[in-house]
C-alpha cells in the first residue's frame, strides 16, 4: 500500500465523521488543469493509475474547476476502474458561485457557504467523480456572509450520511479558521506558500497549524510556474540561490522547493498540478530530501531579500 500521513487527530467526543484521522498521500495531486490537458479517457486514467503507482493516492478537486468540469472528466476515467476508488483518497471544494451555462442559476460570481448550497455542490460532486463519499470537503475561501453555527450543523449532517469523512477550509486566515474550528473540528488549511509567496510564514497561519497539529495542505507549491520562469529580481534570486543548492544536492529546482515546504514544522502537504507524472517523481524525491536550517534560511533570505533580524 502507497504510504499516507495523517492529517489530523480527532478530538475526543466530537464526531469527525469515520472517527479516524483524515490520512493523504505526502504530495497530493491536483486536478485543477485536467480539462485543459485534452487527455481521452483512457489517458486521465493512466494519469490517475500513474499518480497512485508513485505514491500519490490522493486527488485534489474543486467544483469550479474547468467552469465545473474538471470533476466529472475525473469520474468518467474513475469509472472505467471503478477498484481505484480503494486506492485513493478524494478531496473536493466547494462555496465559490461561477457565472457559466453550466451553472444557470448563477447570476453574480460571488461566495456561498449557505446549507443549501453546500449540500447541493456535494451532491453534484458526487455524481461528477463517481463516487459515494468524499475523503475531504473544503470550503474554497472564505465567505464574508460565512454562518460559523450553519456551516458547522451543514457539515455535521454530511458527515453523518456519510457522504464527507472529514471538513476543512481553504484560504482561510487563522481568525476565520478558529471560529469555525470551535464548532467542528477541522482537518486542514489548504493555503498558497512558496519560495515566492511567503505569507503564510508571517501571518499566523502556519503557528496555527503547529499548534493545532493540523497539517496544512499547500497550492501553487511552485508559485504556478513563476519560480522556473518569472522575470523578477525576487524569482532570479531565489533561482540563483535553489541552483546552487539543488547541484550541490542533486536534486532540480522543483524537488528543492517542495523539501523546502516541507521542512516547516508544520508539516505542509504540497499540491502538484502536472500533467507530466516526471513531476511526480520530482516531488516523492522531495519527500527524502532533508533540508539543513541553513539552506532553508538561505532560500528564504534569497526570497524575502534580506537577511533576518
Amino acid at each position: 500500500m502507497p504510504h499516507t500521513n495523517s492529517v489530523s487527530s480527532p478530538a475526543p467526543g466530537t464526531g469527525t465523521g469515520t472517527g479516524t484521522p483524515l490520512t493523504l498521500s505526502p504530495v497530493v495531486a491536483g486536478a485543477w488543469r485536467l480539462g485543459d490537458w485534452g487527455f481521452s479517457v483512457e489517458e486521465r486514467l493512466s494519469w490517475i493509475n500513474g499518480n497512485i503507482e508513485r505514491g500519490l493516492t490522493s486527488f485534489d478537486h474543486a467544483d469550479i474547476y474547468g467552469g465545473y468540469t474538471v470533476e466529472a472528466l475525473f469520474g468518467e476515467a474513475l469509472a472505467r476502474e471503478p477498484g481505484l476508488r480503494q486506492q485513493m483518497q478524494l478531496i473536493s471544494k466547494c462555496g465559490i458561485k461561477l457565472v457559466t451555462p453550466n451553472r444557470p442559476g448563477h447570476s453574480l460570481k460571488s461566495y456561498d457557504t449557505s446549507a443549501a448550497h453546500v449540500t447541493a455542490s456535494v451532491e453534484n460532486s458526487l455524481k461528477a467523480l463517481h463516487t459515494d463519499h468524499l475523503d475531504l470537503l473544503l470550503i474554497h475561501r472564505p465567505d464574508l456572509l460565512l454562518d460559523a453555527d450553519e456551516l458547522a450543523r451543514t457539515f455535521e449532517r454530511l458527515q453523518a450520511s456519510g457522504k464527507v469523512r472529514h471538513v476543512g477550509v481553504s484560504n482561510f486566515t487563522p481568525s476565520q479558521f478558529a471560529l469555525l474550528h470551535s464548532r467542528i473540528p477541522l482537518s486542514t488549511n489548504q493555503i498558497e506558500c512558496s519560495p515566492l509567496h511567503l505569507a503564510a510564514l508571517d501571518d499566523g497561519t502556519l503557528d496555527q497549524a503547529q499548534q493545532l497539529r493540523l497539517r496544512p495542505m499547500i497550492w501553487s507549491p511552485l508559485a504556478g510556474g513563476r519560480l522556473f520562469n518569472a522575470d523578477t529580481e525576487q524569482a532570479h534570486r531565489v533561482r540563483w540561490v535553489m541552483g546552487e543548492i539543488g547541484a550541490r544536492l542533486g536534486v532540480n529546482t522543483a524537488t528543492l522547493a517542495l523539501a523546502w515546504l516541507m521542512r516547516h514544522p508544520s508539516r505542509p502537504i504540497p499540491v502538484i498540478g502536472s500533467s507530466r507524472l516526471a513531476s511526480a517523481d520530482e516531488a516523492m524525491a522531495a519527500t527524502k530530501l532533508q533540508l539543513s536550517g541553513d539552506d532553508w534560511y538561505r532560500i528564504w533570505q534569497a526570497a524575502a531579500g534580506h537577511e533576518v533580524a
